[in-house]
């Protein structure tokens, strides 16, 4: 059965949503070169334990065996994304996407099970995106690595010891990250318009991601292609310096930003040093998250500056999350527009553009 799913390849984590289903799963976007574990004691969840060996015709390192997502991000080799990767020609996206997409396929409620083989078999279509500045250029070569047959085999995964999945990627929709986000705030589930503002007016979008902030312009659900820009910095660039100030000042190590951000998303800036004492790494954080705040929202003015159509800007992705109370007090008498689950709106836009492309290019304009 062919199954709709959106994909949204983040520099710092992978999500997916499938049609019909509200529980969007993330990968974190790490891998490790993978090994025999010596395991004492079993995770209590598949997902806390992707070990897998991916094969696929448009990986370069093929055949070889990874440790992806939460696994790999307490493991000091571990491999994170940096500002010179491009996500639609980078072999550890496409290995945590195809990872995520073999561990969600067979793991979710709509999945029946194969009777004979001993492969399970999951047929696809997907909804993805790309940042403003990387679309034009690489939209195609990014569908062509994504669409065929791969194959994903896990190892040491709790409760998928020794399963083969075989994906195959029947079509991939790849739109504008954060026009897609817009596009699922301003429909509902069977695509009938839900917010008149937004579907007809001319909206800004700030979309902040670990390494790229897009700054796409959607006039009546049609990419503005004079306007829309994209900018080479995302969380990742205060992240980094935010981990060696904590190294510097209290000996601190964290393996990952995965691991970094998990603890500022959870509002935990306790750190514990060697021995018994315990120091805050709040200030730390609250000097580079403002730096931030300042820079994001100096790049909004100057989009607005440039486009006064512009009715409201919307601030969305997993840096709108982290970065609101600092966006909110360097915005001033600048009204910026949040909404609940932020990280998650363009991946479930991903699966309505890919949806209403495939019901006879109905809105597909989202997409050019």
């Amino acid at each position: 059965m062919m199954r709709l799913a959106g994909i949204d390849l983040g520099n710092d984590s992978i999500k997916i949503a499938y049609d019909g289903s509200n529980e969007p799963i993330t990968v974190p976007n790490i891998v490790t070169p993978g090994y025999d574990r010596h395991i004492f004691q079993e995770e209590d969840a598949p997902q806390k334990a992707l070990d897998v060996t991916v094969y696929s015709p448009s990986l370069t390192l093929n055949n070889r065996r990874w440790f992806v997502g939460q696994l790999a991000t307490e493991l000091e080799d571990n491999s994170e994304l940096e500002e010179t990767d491009n996500k639609a020609l980078s072999d550890q996206s496409l290995i945590v996407a195809l990872t995520a997409l073999a561990y969600s396929g067979i793991t979710g409620p709509s999945y029946s099970p194969p009777t004979y083989s001993q492969t399970d078999e999951v047929e696809l279509v997907i909804g993805t995106g790309l940042p403003v500045r990387t679309y034009a250029k690489y939209r195609e070569s990014f569908e062509q690595r994504l669409v065929g047959e791969h194959e994903v085999v896990f190892h040491s995964t709790p409760q998928l010891r020794g399963r083969k999945v075989k994906l195959r990627i029947r079509k991939a929709v790849v739109s504008i990250e954060g026009a897609a986000a817009i596009f699922n705030l301003a429909t509902h589930d069977n695509l009938q318009v839900r917010d008149e503002e937004i579907y007809g007016g001319v909206i800004g979008v700030c979309e902040i991601g670990a390494l790229t902030t897009d700054l796409p312009v959607i006039r009546r659900m049609a990419i503005d292609n004079h306007f829309s820009y994209g900018e080479q910095m995302g969380l990742a660039n205060y992240l980094d310096p935010i981990m060696r100030e904590v190294e510097d000042q209290f000996g601190y190590t964290f393996p990952s930003r995965a691991k970094l951000a998990q603890r500022i998303k959870q509002r935990d800036y306790v750190i514990q040093r060697i021995g018994e004492g315990q120091a805050t790494m709040k200030p730390i954080v609250d000097t580079y998250f403002s730096r931030a705040a300042v820079r994001i929202v100096d790049l909004i003015k100057k989009r607005w500056k440039k486009c006064p159509d512009i009715q409201c800007f919307y601030v969305i992705g997993g840096g709108a999350a982290a970065l609101k109370p600092y966006l909110l007090e360097a915005a001033g008498p600048i009204k910026l527009r949040f909404v609940p689950d932020s990280e998650l709106q363009n991946v479930l836009g991903y699966v309505k553009v890919a949806r209403s492309r495939m019901n006879q290019g109905a809105f597909a304009e989202i997409t050019t």
